[in-house]
């Protein structure tokens, strides 16, 4: 289901993803907050469309201003333990992982997912992208729905 919000002008292109972080200190005072801060905190959206004769109105934390799109939330693929992962099973991240280098830190610490969260796997993928886990963790690279 989508969500009509206000975005910075440089974003609002269908097919942009972004994970909405929650109010900024310059959102204080702002005559649309209520237009801009009706998403989901930490949450991964794509743009699904720009509306129509929308203007670009004038905002402290986007310097080309803000339009209105419509969003809605995304899956994500990350890592999860492969013990007990198969498509319709809850799960949750392992944990952060120091090793930035690594082929599979994006998905280890995928934006928009929180560590101690459970959430429904909708596909498995299978082997992670990296050839050994510096943690000696048995991963399995999946498909994540956040909307559960």
């Amino acid at each position: 289901m989508s969500t009509v919000t206000l975005i910075g002008t440089r974003l609002a292109e269908p097919g942009t993803e972004f994970v909405y972080e929650g109010e900024a200190d310059g959102c204080a005072g702002c005559p649309y907050r209520s237009q801009c801060l009706n998403l989901e905190e930490d949450t991964r959206y794509r743009v699904t469309s720009i509306r129509e004769n929308a203007q670009t109105l004038e905002c402290a934390m986007h310097d080309g201003g803000v339009r209105a799109v419509e969003v809605e939330p995304v899956s994500v693929t990350a890592n999860v333990p492969s013990k007990g992962a198969y498509a319709g099973s809850k799960t949750s991240l392992k944990g952060p992982c120091p090793y930035v280098e690594c082929p599979s830190h994006e998905y280890c610490e995928p934006d928009g997912v929180s560590f101690d969260e459970e959430y429904r796997i909708d596909e498995i993928f299978g082997d992670p992208p990296h050839e050994v886990c510096h943690l000696d963790r048995a991963l399995s690279l999946v498909e994540l729905d956040l909307e559960d």
